[in-house]
């Protein structure tokens, strides 16, 4: 296999592929998807890299990508590539001040945003960030500020490149363009301190390309890849190289929340998420169970049942299931599996990477039975995204799979998991100290995260930094806990307090309509939503959903007391991070009053 540089990768794989279909994303308009083909997307990066150098974007220079995932996102960040430029992402729901710090961090000249909120953000701290000389706009239909003088739109960007005026100078600087280059800085947000930014440098993407090559085998270039999660995140964006690479279609969701509907008009073979997505498949069917009844309910349970002993008991171990089991798991296969893939939209599906937040044994199981091929993986920022995940066969449920090959992973002091090999960060960008700290003398990077191997098998059992000292000196592991209950189909979030506490407790988002729903079947009268989660009818439910969940645990691992809230954590309020992972001290401090009110009496 031929690993080619980013700076021209495009390039290579337009010469081997031409008019098929590279990218697709959605034209809101007309409720389309529009195809750009391997060519198109070739010329209109070769287009957009002559355009950086009529910007005066120099060699090394650091570039931001301020927006939601949109094709511009990816032909910007070749176009820099191919310039030897740095690119750098900023989440599309970042705050002023949070693109502030980075602006000025990474002291970005040139800011690339999507849509009116990300102009509007970068417009609004302009005046305070010193390096910034110019923001371009993606999206035509955003309204510009009548005081602003320099911004310009995407496609006056592309008509400074047009008949390739700078070809030469971008040439000359693709021709220098090594393994060394930094090719992104990706800044984590911290759910402590500031954000610091993580340096990838090109040989880090490389050899992530060659040890996936190893690993999923399955992957071709008849693949359709849906591309959902944030172009900011690093398992998305290697994930995206990757697809390049490989010759993958990727099919663009710019918004989230209209995912349930682009799914099931692309119907991908491959999609990145995260555990939350396969908990809402999961809650779906087993409300539908929940609601059926007679010979429908029984063929739905023994076709979950049939799938486990199937794909599981058999199939995982590498052994092939009795003719019997067989046949009843093909019957099973045309009729209730194959429903359930098609109203998800993923009945063509080959495989479905899922990492950003522990997978419970439950949803995993389940997600197997049906016979949804689920990799469940583990990565950081850091590593350039898998260090480890499940292979087709020999996966353990409650594992986050096999490290990936040369890779090497040690467990150190406190059971933290160490890393060392070519996809590992070479450090903070301009921060020493945190380098420092993060990396060993002997180079190994310390992730914070506790686990152990079993072979050649990871398993996470906490994060270290988040290890909670009740103040009866009991450790807890909130993210344990917080999994386990999470995939109640009555609890949206879940917050668990225990830090120099003498119990635990809860902060619980419900899924406000199941409660709704809960309180008409029961003639539950109330005037607002605060009022109806005080109903003791409605605590009540949730204490025994809740006793269920919790019996595998200690008794002082349980939540005695809990509260349930009338309105979400948010982005807005600080209490979650761009990737929606809880900001213990902020969440701490917003419902201080909450918090100490389940302590009292006690």
């Amino acid at each position: 296999m031929i690993y080619h540089h980013l700076a021209v990768l495009v390039h290579r794989q337009a010469e081997k592929y031409g008019d098929k279909v590279a990218l697709k994303y959605r034209d809101y308009q007309t409720a389309q998807w529009i195809p750009v083909s391997w060519k198109q997307f070739s010329d209109i990066v070769r287009v957009a890299a002559n355009a950086m150098v009529a910007l005066g974007v120099k060699e090394g220079e650091n570039i931001g990508i301020f927006s939601q995932n949109k094709p511009e996102c990816l032909y910007t960040d070749f176009a820099a590539f191919a310039n030897r430029a740095v690119t750098i992402p900023l989440y599309a729901t970042s705050s002023p001040a949070q693109a502030q710090y980075i602006i000025n961090d990474a002291q970005i000249r040139f800011l690339f945003v999507g849509e009116q909120y990300q102009y509007n953000a970068a417009f609004s701290i302009f005046g305070f960030c010193q390096s910034l000389q110019q923001i371009i706009i993606f999206d035509r239909a955003v309204v510009k500020d009548p005081r602003d003088v320099s911004s310009i739109y995407y496609d006056e960007f592309l008509a400074m490149g047009e008949g390739l005026p700078h070809n030469e100078e971008v040439e000359e600087r693709t021709s220098r363009a090594s393994a060394d280059d930094l090719a992104n800085i990706l800044y984590t947000s911290g759910t402590t301190g500031e954000p610091k930014g993580v340096m990838l440098h090109h040989s880090c993407y490389l050899e992530a390309l060659r040890i996936h090559d190893i690993r999923l085998v399955d992957m071709t270039d008849e693949d359709v890849s849906m591309n959902f999660l944030p172009l900011t995140h690093v398992f998305e964006k290697a994930w995206c190289y990757l697809c390049v690479h490989k010759g993958v279609q990727i099919c663009i969701n710019l918004r989230p929340a209209d995912i349930q509907t682009t799914i099931k008009e692309v119907r991908p073979t491959l999609m990145c998420s995260v555990p939350r997505f396969w908990e809402k498949v999961y809650d779906g069917v087993q409300e539908k169970i929940a609601e059926t009844t007679g010979i429908k309910k029984t063929l739905m349970l023994d076709a979950i049942r049939v799938g486990k002993i199937h794909n599981i008991d058999y199939l995982r171990k590498g052994k092939t299931p009795p003719l019997m089991l067989r046949l009843k798991y093909k019957f099973y296969e045309k009729t209730i599996y194959s429903l359930l893939k098609k109203t998800i939209g993923i009945e063509n599906g080959n495989f479905f990477p899922t990492a950003g937040a522990a997978v419970s044994d439950e949803i995993c199981e389940f997600v197997h039975s049906v016979g949804i091929n689920m990799l469940v993986g583990y990565g950081l920022t850091e590593s350039t995204a898998t260090v480890s995940c499940f292979e087709n066969e020999g996966y353990e449920i409650g594992s986050v799979g096999t490290v990936m090959p040369d890779l090497e992973v040690k467990i150190g002091e406190n059971n933290e998991i160490l890393l060392r090999g070519k996809t590992i960060t070479k450090g903070y960008y301009r921060k020493p100290e945190a380098t420092a700290a993060a990396i060993d003398k002997d180079g190994w990077f310390h992730t914070g995260d506790a686990g152990y191997l079993k072979g050649n098998q990871l398993y996470l059992t906490e994060r270290i930094k988040d290890l909670f000292k009740t103040s009866n000196g009991k450790y807890i592991s909130p993210q344990a806990l917080e999994t386990k209950l999470a995939i109640d189909r009555y609890i949206d979030q879940i917050a668990v307090i225990a830090d120099q506490r003498k119990f635990v407790s809860a902060l619980i988002v419900p899924v406000y309509g199941y409660v709704k729903e809960y309180a008409k079947e029961k003639g539950i009268e109330y005037n607002t939503m605060e009022e109806l989660l005080q109903h003791p009818k409605i605590v009540a439910l949730f204490r025994a959903r809740i006793d269920t969940l919790q019996q595998q645990f200690a008794h002082y691992e349980q939540v005695k007391r809990f509260t349930l809230l009338p309105e979400p954590f948010s982005m807005e309020k600080g209490e979650l991070t761009n990737t929606l992972k809880l900001r213990r001290p902020v969440v701490s401090q917003n419902y201080k009053e909450a918090i100490d009110k389940m302590y009292e009496d006690n």
